[in-house]
């Protein structure tokens, strides 16, 4: 049954449940749009590869990743059940399009608020920056931007500082990521709408000669309990999930559109604008769809490619 429930993810920006604990001053993570798949040739330069020395033939997806604002700080205390918020200090000059996503203070005064942060410092367990994209930076037709919650690496006072000293500026992905690194990517996969049990669980079609329908389930159970039990394949929802793909390899992290975006644009997306990063393999969710990037959770090891050809060969009619 793999993934219990099977049911629409409540937002399309997902949420990080679990941060990893880094010593690096700076944010674990980081948001952009996803563009497309195009594929790459790399030298392989692991010692202990198969293919060690060799060019190899790549699979990869275009993130474009505009720089993100830090609009607010997050203060947390240890509650009862975990992480309790206590303060949110907000940038004195915000975007006019982040009025469409959230409801801003009025009265904001960071600098009074800081310092008030600071006497009370014993009081708090954790800080957090909230940052969004900017979408319109992009080709998308999207200008509302997106809002997420970013942890940072350090101990208490380190990040206090750090998160003062950026608090209203831009963040850009090479000052949280490197090339030749894992990360773990969250989003929402793509939405497939209500479907059959064949479809949904992959669950085997009757004979030929089967009397009523052959895509359903040979039987519903027995005549007791009288109930749907969970473990029995229904159809309903598939696709729109939240789900977290483990140590992706950040191969490049450009800052020209024009050398990633094939003749002709991406499909559903069109040209990369500006800054953006080459993972390796798929990540979930269609064209234009939020991805969250993180610190990984499980590193494997060491890993270093060397791109020596992007194809640009046109995606229209492919």
């Amino acid at each position: 049954l793999a993934y219990v429930p099977r049911k629409r993810a409540k937002r399309e920006t997902p949420r990080i449940h679990s941060w990893v604990d880094s010593n690096e001053l700076k944010p674990l993570g980081f948001a952009g749009y996803k563009a497309g798949m195009t594929n790459i040739l790399a030298i392989d330069n692991r010692k202990n590869s198969p293919t060690s020395g060799m060019e190899i033939f790549i699979p990869v997806t275009i993130i474009e990743t505009p720089p993100m604002s830090v609009v607010a700080i997050r203060a947390y205390k240890k509650g009862y059940s975990g992480k309790e918020a206590v303060t949110e200090i907000w940038a004195k000059e915000l975007s006019d399009d982040l009025k469409n996503r959230v409801t801003i203070p009025k009265n904001r005064n960071p600098d009074k608020r800081l310092k008030e942060m600071e006497k009370n410092l014993e009081e708090i367990s954790d800080i957090r920056l909230i940052m969004h994209t900017q979408p319109r930076l992009t080709t998308m037709p999207k200008k509302i931007p997106d809002l997420i919650e970013v942890a940072i690496g350090g101990n208490l006072n380190e990040k206090f500082e750090f998160s003062r000293g950026l608090l209203g500026k831009e963040v850009n992905v090479d000052d949280v990521f490197n090339e030749n690194r894992f990360v773990d990517i969250t989003a929402v996969t793509k939405g497939k709408g209500f479907q059959g049990v064949v479809k949904r669980y992959g669950i085997k079609i009757q004979p030929r000669k089967a009397g009523k329908g052959r895509r359903h389930i040979g039987t519903g159970g027995a005549w007791k309990p009288a109930r749907k039990l969970w473990r029995e394949p229904l159809p309903g929802q598939l696709g729109y999930n939240t789900r977290t793909e483990y140590n992706k390899v950040i191969l490049q992290i450009g800052k020209e559109g024009s050398k990633v975006t094939p003749k002709g644009g991406f499909l559903r997306y069109g040209p990369v604008n500006g800054d953006h990063i080459i993972i390796s393999g798929s990540v979930p969710g269609p064209a234009k769809r939020l991805i969250r990037l993180t610190y990984p959770r499980r590193p494997p090891g060491e890993v270093n490619f060397e791109i020596t050809h992007i194809n640009l060969a046109s995606k229209q009619g492919a």
